[in-house]
């Protein structure tokens, strides 16, 4: 077991959760059978941030480029998570977390999944364990345009546009910068996520396909985070 310092757990870890095909297809199942698997990973990797103290995790769980998949794959994970939202939302609500959601809620959203979304927050707004927030039909870039829309439409002139105002136009206001991103399966790209709050978190790439990952996975990554040195731009005595 590996050390952890408790006094300096990340406050906000993100995680891309890559590899659910090539896991699937390396044991020669269907796709969705890794999809399937995803969701035990999923709730390993909350319980292992709940243990540690962790105040805000945040999963890539559909990106603005995933329509692009097979048509079958994305009806599949529609229906998929809002199955899971339907059947995990109360034992997430129990933990004492609260649930949230960040990406566009355009035509492409099917109105059921919107109201599982609206019910699971709805459910779960007053808990203040850990806040869990699902990125959905999610794009970084999607979100700096459409924050800088919302300004220019509130009238404010371009030379007056600040950090701290775009960033109160962003999907969650109240989202903290990233601490911690974890990415799964040998990748080594954002693949745009969170840009805007990812810009001076530490990085973590790892082989290990995401229907692998676990509470000790969380932990071995916490450990690595803290081995680590943040500088914010600036030197270290």
């Amino acid at each position: 077991m590996v050390s952890i310092d408790p006094k300096a757990i990340p406050g906000h870890v993100a995680c891309v959760m890559d590899g659910n095909g090539r896991w699937a297809q390396q044991r020669g199942l269907p796709r969705i059978e890794g999809h399937k698997q995803g969701e035990h990973a999923l709730f390993e990797a909350v319980e292992g941030a709940l243990e540690l103290g962790i105040d805000w995790l945040t999963v890539y769980a559909f990106s603005t480029e995933n329509w692009k998949r097979p048509p079958d794959e994305v009806k599949f994970l529609i229906n998929f998570n809002e199955e899971i939202l339907d059947r995990r939302k109360h034992e997430l609500h129990e933990m004492g977390v609260q649930i949230r959601f960040i990406g566009r809620r355009d035509w492409r959203v099917p109105k059921g999944l919107i109201r599982r979304m609206d019910e699971a927050a709805e459910l779960t707004r007053k808990n203040k364990k850990m806040v869990f927030t699902i990125a959905f039909n999610y794009g970084g870039r999607a979100e700096i345009i459409d924050a800088m829309k919302q300004l220019m439409a509130s009238g404010v002139s371009p030379d007056k546009v600040t950090e701290k105002m775009l960033a109160r136009q962003l999907y969650d206001p109240d989202m903290p910068d990233v601490d911690l991103m974890i990415r799964t399966s040998g990748e080594y790209r954002t693949s745009n996520f969170l840009l805007w709050q990812l810009a001076y978190s530490e990085m973590l790439f790892t082989e290990e396909l995401w229907p692998d990952f676990t509470r000790h996975s969380m932990r071995d990554a916490v450990a690595e985070y803290q081995s680590r040195s943040r500088r914010y731009g600036g030197v270290t005595a």
